[in-house]
């Protein structure tokens, strides 16, 4: 009988400026009654000051966790040497899971899967995943939402990406607003700054918002 589950998720992956940030989250299968009696769910659906609630309660919780952060020059980095991003995150998580299995208890992994193909994202993971004898994997779509253990990794990710983009509006401003390529205030810092803090190492110069800002600067240069 399984009684280890390891929970794996993401927060931004999709910003055009700050770091993605992967979290998993490793709890006895006890600790679900606990975790559910917080209210853990997906961290998209709880307020900033909830999760940063639960974040604390969550840590005294669980077994063990393991946060990756991934700056923005990191990704850029792995892009232009032709490596996807989800096969980067594949590399990411199997770290994560690597680091946190000693190999001697089954635990039940379960990852929020960052790809619209189940079946070939499985495929890109297994190989990078040291050792698979003690483990059951489930890999599925709004695993976040679906089991406990990935929302608490979710709640975790996102608290660690939002002190990084609090430590980013410190010495940018809170102009540079969430990050995110929806955001009005983001994409008016991007209009400003897309050249000027470009070796920064804080934007997704892969990411096509970057990229038309960086030119629409250029023209405007250009017809002076």
């Amino acid at each position: 009988m399984i009684e280890l589950i390891l929970g794996l998720d993401e927060a931004g992956k999709g910003p055009v400026i700050g770091p993605m940030v992967l979290c998993g989250c490793l709890i006895e299968k006890k600790d679900e009654i606990q975790l559910r009696r917080l209210g853990v769910k997906d961290s998209k659906l709880v307020t900033p000051k909830r999760r940063e609630f639960l974040e604390i309660e969550i840590k005294k919780i669980i077994k063990n966790y393991e946060l990756i952060v991934c700056e923005s020059n990191e990704i850029d980095e792995s892009s232009f040497a032709g490596i996807k991003l989800t096969e980067f995150e594949a590399e990411r998580f199997a770290r994560i899971i690597n680091n946190l299995n000693d190999g001697k208890e089954r635990i039940k992994v379960i990852i929020d899967c960052p790809s619209i193909g189940i079946s070939s994202w499985t495929d890109l993971l297994k190989p990078k995943i040291k050792n698979l004898s003690n483990l059951e994997l489930v890999i599925e779509h709004k695993a976040d939402q679906n089991y406990l253990a990935v929302s608490a990794a979710s709640i975790l990710a996102k608290c660690e990406r939002e002190r990084a983009m609090d430590k980013l509006k410190e010495e940018y401003g809170t102009e540079i607003g969430s990050g995110y390529c929806a955001d009005p205030a983001t994409i008016r810092f991007l209009e400003k700054f897309a050249n000027k803090h470009k070796d920064k190492g804080i934007f997704r110069k892969c990411w096509s918002t970057w990229k038309n800002a960086s030119e629409k600067l250029n023209q405007v240069q250009l017809n002076f």
